[in-house]
Formats: structure tokens, C-alpha cells, sequence
């Protein structure tokens, strides 16, 4: 199929995202919290236990769609305690994709920023690789509201309805986690930011 064609299914469809996405209830609850997200990871090593990162957002789950998209983000995203000071130093990558009827496009992306609090983070990056026309070196974001089985998520086309109609997107910027993660597609995990204020 030609990239046009990709180009315009793929909006469409991003398109109704947040048309489809308003009408999410906010019912959902969060969970009781006895993951690591709430107290310092404590891995003990040969000398000494090891700091707790400053931040941190992980996981893959896939997006409910009553259309039957096949919509997923994947997050390995880090920020190192000794740059707690500094979220644009953040590390890792994170990618996505977007299908229906087998037409859409995937993006990977290189982690430059990430803020966390309690359990929501925002994250963004620059798009490294893609088979979306345009997307490769534009910036993007995604918030991820995590609340176990019934976790959220936003991103910063939700507008414009396409990655790379996003024109200079600053670091950190995303829109709220209206999107809902399907059902037994799996989960995100949020380490919150504890910074010296």
C-alpha cells in the first residue's frame, strides 16, 4: 500500500482517539499499592545496597478500541538517582504502534525527559526510527496514569491527531491520560519522583 494511504489511515484512526476516548468514564480507581513504585528499591550488592532510581515508567499494554485497533506502547524509560536534580536526563526508549485492518505505522522512540509524581509520568522523546513519512526526529510525549489493571494513557497528537503534526514540542509535554488500556493486555509500572524542594 502506498505511504499516503498510511499516512491518512493512520491519522484517521489517531483521529478518533480522542473522540472515542472522551466518553471514558472516570470511574476507575486506583489500586491498593505494594509495588516497588511505592518505597526504595533495596537490591543489596557485593558492598552496598543499591540507591533507588529517581524515577522511572515501564511496561507494554495495549489500548482498548471498540473498533478493534491494534494500539500499543512499550516503556523502559529510567532516571538515574545521581541526576534526580535533572529529568532531561532521563534514559531508555519507548515505542508504539497503531493498526487497523492491518494499515497503520510504529515509531521508536529515545527517551529525553521524564517526570514522575506519585503515580503518573510524563515522558518524552525524539522518534529514532518509524515507517510513519515525517516522524523520525520529532519530538513526542505520553502520560501514563498508573492504576494496575485499569491503567491510563494520553499523548501529545492527541490533537493534531498525528506525531508529526506536533510542530516543536518542548521536553516533558503530553496531554491527560484519557486513553484506557485494554483488558489482560498488560500493565505499566510508575517509580515516583521524589525531588529536594
Amino acid at each position: 500500500m502506498k505511504r499516503r494511504t498510511k499516512i491518512v489511515v493512520l491519522g484517521s484512526a489517531l483521529l478518533l482517539t480522542a473522540g472515542a476516548a472522551s466518553a471514558a468514564t472516570a470511574s476507575d480507581t486506583p489500586r491498593e499499592r505494594t509495588t516497588a513504585s511505592d518505597a526504595p528499591r533495596q537490591q543489596a550488592t557485593a558492598d552496598a545496597p543499591r540507591q533507588r532510581e529517581a524515577a522511572a515508567l515501564t511496561g507494554t499494554a495495549k489500548l482498548y478500541r471498540s473498533a478493534g485497533d491494534d494500539i500499543t506502547f512499550s516503556f523502559d524509560a529510567h532516571l538515574a538517582a545521581k541526576d534526580k536534580a535533572d529529568p532531561s536526563k532521563a534514559t531508555g526508549t519507548f515505542e508504539f504502534s497503531h493498526y487497523l485492518n492491518g494499515e497503520g505505522a510504529r515509531a521508536e522512540v529515545k527517551v529525553d525527559c521524564l517526570l514522575t509524581g506519585g503515580t503518573v509520568a510524563v515522558v518524552s522523546g525524539v522518534v529514532t526510527d518509524s515507517d510513519l513519512p515525517g516522524a523520525e526526529g520529532k519530538r513526542v510525549g505520553v502520560t501514563v496514569h498508573d492504576l494496575g489493571r485499569h491503567d491510563r494513557l494520553g499523548y501529545s497528537w492527541a490533537s493534531t491527531g498525528s506525531p508529526v503534526d506536533t510542530e516543536e514540542l518542548p521536553k516533558c509535554v503530553s496531554s491527560a491520560p484519557f486513553e484506557k488500556v485494554k483488558k489482560g493486555t498488560g500493565d505499566f509500572t510508575v517509580v515516583p519522583w521524589q525531588p529536594d524542594l
